[in-house]
């Protein structure tokens, strides 16, 4: 009796669970467990560290305690960074002499050097363009190396997202066309206001040492001339002479020339040599030894850089 109970009682929760009927000698086939990643197996973890290979076992580890630690480790390093740079800095201070005291070295000893004698060992007659292109011509050549890294750096990065978009097949975003025709007061305007800008940039890059100027002025107004030509004209027109080759081959040949440059005359000063490039007369356009040259580099550089950020940011594409 119990049996057939236990039987009616079986094919009734068979029925419940939508499980046909079962004859009773049926041998139902048993799946092997999923091969599961070793972090996922039902077993105890205890016996799965003992059963595991080395391997697994750093998997194990790094997946359970990795990410801590590693956070953890990422914050005190920060923190130790901070102080260390913060003590450094608090030391130097502490070491600087007094504020006003009448034994300090007197600063105007090297402000008075370079009013009085400039002109005469830099042949500039800006004493401003003398200071950053002749006593501290390596902290501009600094500067301008500054300034084409970042432009390189953005370059490979938007670079980089648009071959990705190419090799993914992503519809580039569709910019409306710029038509010349919907813009004719701006384009008479350009005509005459660029070759003006242009001819203004060269002046104040070229005559940086005889008055008030020089090449980062002087760049920064050549790339408004660019940037309102890729308003009035199109971007795609400039970029048919000035485009990502045009600024990495303009810019690395002035920063070479300028290294170099610079490099013979620090060499030459610093061994007591005479230097063969002449100072000329203070006054004249061709004077001032190499702070002429090195004022166009850095046009040049400031220049491209300048109007390579707008056009990258503007459009998204050089």
């Amino acid at each position: 009796m119990n049996k057939e109970l236990k039987l009616i009682w079986k094919k009734f929760f068979n029925w419940v669970l939508g499980n046909g009927p079962r004859p009773e000698n049926e041998v139902i086939p048993v799946e092997p467990p999923p091969d599961l990643p070793f972090s996922q197996r039902p077993n105890d973890k205890y016996s799965r560290f003992h059963e595991a290979t080395l391997k697994e076992r750093y998997n194990q580890w790094l997946e359970i305690h990795g990410l801590h630690i590693f956070s953890i480790l990422y914050s005190a390093l920060s923190i130790l960074t901070c102080v260390v740079i913060v003590c450094l800095l608090l030391a130097t201070v502490a070491e600087l002499p007094p504020f006003g005291h009448e034994r300090n070295p007197a600063n105007n000893e090297v402000i008075r050097r370079y009013v009085e004698h400039g002109g005469h060992e830099t042949g500039a007659q800006n004493i401003v363009a003398g200071l950053i292109l002749d006593y501290r011509a390596f902290d501009t050549f600094g500067e301008s190396s500054v300034l084409f890294t970042a432009a390189c750096s953005v370059l490979m990065m938007l670079g980089k997202s648009r071959r990705n978009r190419i090799k993914t097949h992503q519809p580039k975003l569709k910019i409306p066309a710029h038509n010349l025709n919907d813009e004719p007061i701006l384009r008479g305007i350009a005509s005459f206001s660029i070759p003006a800008i242009l001819m203004l940039g060269c002046v104040v890059v070229i005559n940086g040492h005889l008055t008030p100027g020089g090449g980062f002025s002087g760049g920064a107004i050549l790339s408004t001339a660019l940037i309102l030509a890729a308003n009035a004209y199109g971007s795609q027109r400039v970029h048919q002479f000035f485009n990502e080759r045009t600024f990495v081959i303009l810019s690395s040949t002035a920063l070479m020339i300028y290294a170099l440059s610079k490099g013979y005359s620090f060499f030459t000063g610093a061994n007591l040599f005479h230097s063969i490039i002449p100072k000329g007369t203070v006054g004249n356009i061709l004077s001032a030894g190499l702070i002429l040259p090195l004022n166009i580099c850095v046009g040049l550089i400031v220049a491209g850089t300048l109007y390579t950020f707008y056009s990258l940011f503007n459009k998204g594409d050089l």
